[in-house]
């Protein structure tokens, strides 16, 4: 009987199971040796969500333990102020060196607000008052350095990723405080060797622009996207195979074209389908079944919030489930328009701009003028399950009525 799956739906993948990127490794480690020498990098890490920004950066703190850095992946998800930012940066650094022989000299240098928690097992809190966070804050660099110091005979330098920078390069101050820390570091510091890797999806750039006009010029960017056919079937065979289980060839084509090159579908597709297969040997019906329970976790998490909750509407929900009658990826525009209702299609051209803005669905070059396609085809496979559902529930309530 089965226990553990090898996937990881809405987590990054384990080290051992990274496939790709090549190119995007290659070229931030060029830049992480160069601190080595005592250079100050900036890399921006940009990509949609869901394309594995996360994954990356694990896999590069992998990486760079191996280049002898002391690394540390830092989640800023939610924060939206710098005190609450500096104090997980260094809170991180703390939880990194607590079991290093050198941990005592680094905890020193934060005094008494450091405490070792007994909590299934030995962790770190780092909670000083709000005053001395601004004050860290203020002297960001000088307490980075300070810490370089302290690891200079242990560690080349310092490896930063701030993932998930969405919510706090909302704030004037952010933009502000990072280029004032880079000048600094730049006017009063010959040897700095301190890599930062700030995370976001691709908007944030002008957002950060927008804010400080100078900053991204301090950005190497590097932008991640889809996964190659060829990287979805590796990753597919690589984590099957952890568990010793085979993929029919028809099995892999499927998977593999519904989870159109994205990280986060290949996870949720390679779960259901591992809870589909009862004999381990994976057939189209096992990934033809998981695709449907794939679809439906897929549908629940990413689209009921950006299309069910955020469309009020009745006509456009009547519009979707016109689109789901026949579940395809591509479309044009005169032939649903032909299936609406006077009142549809009054709101048909509203309609397709709003899934356009909610990246539902995107122009079809290649298809000709009028022509769209779902970004995923998951999509219209959710869609679909949900229009059928809501047939049936008329049919229910009809029938209930007439009794």
């Amino acid at each position: 009987m089965k226990e553990n799956s090898p996937f990881t739906p809405g987590n990054p993948a384990p080290v051992e199971l990274f496939v790709g990127r090549v190119k995007q490794i290659e070229e931030i480690l060029k830049y992480v040796r160069q601190t080595a020498s005592g250079r100050q990098e900036n890399v921006f890490l940009a990509g949609e969500r869901g394309i594995g920004k996360s994954s990356l950066a694990a896999f590069l703190r992998h990486l760079v333990d191996r280049e002898n850095f002391l690394a540390i992946h830092v989640f800023v998800g939610g924060v939206t102020d710098l005190e609450e930012l500096v104090r997980r940066i260094f809170e991180q650094i703390l939880k990194e060196t607590n079991k290093q022989t050198w941990f005592d000299e680094i905890s020193g240098f934060f005094g008494k607000y450091v405490k070792q928690v007994d909590l299934f097992g030995i962790s770190v809190s780092f909670n000083p008052p709000q005053e001395d966070l601004k004050g860290l804050v203020r002297n960001f660099p000088e307490a980075l350095k300070n810490i370089m110091e302290k690891i200079k005979n242990e560690k080349k330098g310092l490896f930063i990723v701030l993932d998930d920078i969405n919510g706090i390069s909302e704030t004037p101050e952010f933009a502000n405080w990072y280029k004032s820390f880079v000048d600094d570091v730049a006017t009063h510091y010959t040897d700095f060797p301190a890599f930062i890797m700030p995370i976001g999806i691709p908007e944030i750039r002008d957002v950060l622009s927008e804010h400080q006009p100078s900053l991204m010029r301090i950005f190497r960017v590097v932008d991640i996207d889809k996964l190659s056919d060829k990287e979805v079937n590796e990753f597919f065979e690589k984590t099957f195979g952890k568990v010793n289980i085979e993929v029919e060839s028809e099995a892999m084509e499927v998977m593999t074209r519904f989870s159109s090159g994205l990280p986060i579908f290949m996870h949720e597709i390679g779960d259901a389908v591992f809870w589909s297969d009862d004999d381990g040997i994976i057939s189209e019906d096992d990934a033809s079944s998981g695709i449907i329970d794939a679809a439906e976790r897929i549908g629940k998490k990413y689209l009921d919030p950006k299309i069910y909750r955020a469309i009020r509407s009745e006509q456009y929900r009547s519009i979707l489930r016109r689109l789901g009658e026949r579940p395809i990826n591509r479309f044009k525009k005169g032939e649903i328009e032909s299936k609406l209702n006077e009142k549809e299609k009054k709101v048909f051209n509203n309609f397709l701009r709003k899934m356009r803005e909610l990246g539902i669905i995107v122009s079809d070059i290649e298809g000709g003028r009028g022509s769209y396609k779902f970004v995923n085809e998951l999509y219209p496979v959710y869609i679909g399950m949900e229009s059928q559902n809501f047939r049936k529930r008329t049919i229910t309530k009809n029938k209930t009525i007439e009794a």
